[in-house]
């Protein structure tokens, strides 16, 4: 779950609220081992998204850097090729049984 998390801190444009709310709610989803909680513990599961947040907007908020800041679309394009050959070095249905 947690490799869903994406860096959100020195990229242009500046992470969207939508982006700290889906690593927010994917951080809590970790902790709290659901992935949709019951009904019993929406409002808690709910709370914590909020609260972790908060929390990330403060963060990036107060992060500072000398690096220039990177560009979403490279580094989207890195990750695609580094999955590419993850997953053509792993074959779907092949293990390392197999090799």
């Amino acid at each position: 779950m947690c490799r869903n998390i994406k860096t959100l801190h020195n990229f242009k444009p500046p992470a969207t609220a939508e982006e700290i709310r889906a690593a927010s709610v994917q951080f809590v989803r970790k902790l709290s081992g659901f992935t949709k909680p019951s009904r019993t513990n929406e409002l808690a599961f709910a709370r914590a998204v909020e609260r972790v947040a908060r929390a990330a907007h403060e963060l990036l908020d107060s992060l500072t850097t000398k690096g220039p800041p990177r560009d979403r679309e490279v580094e989207a394009s890195k990750a695609r090729a580094r999955a590419a050959d993850r997953f053509q070095a792993h074959p779907r249905g092949s293990s390392l049984h197999d090799r």
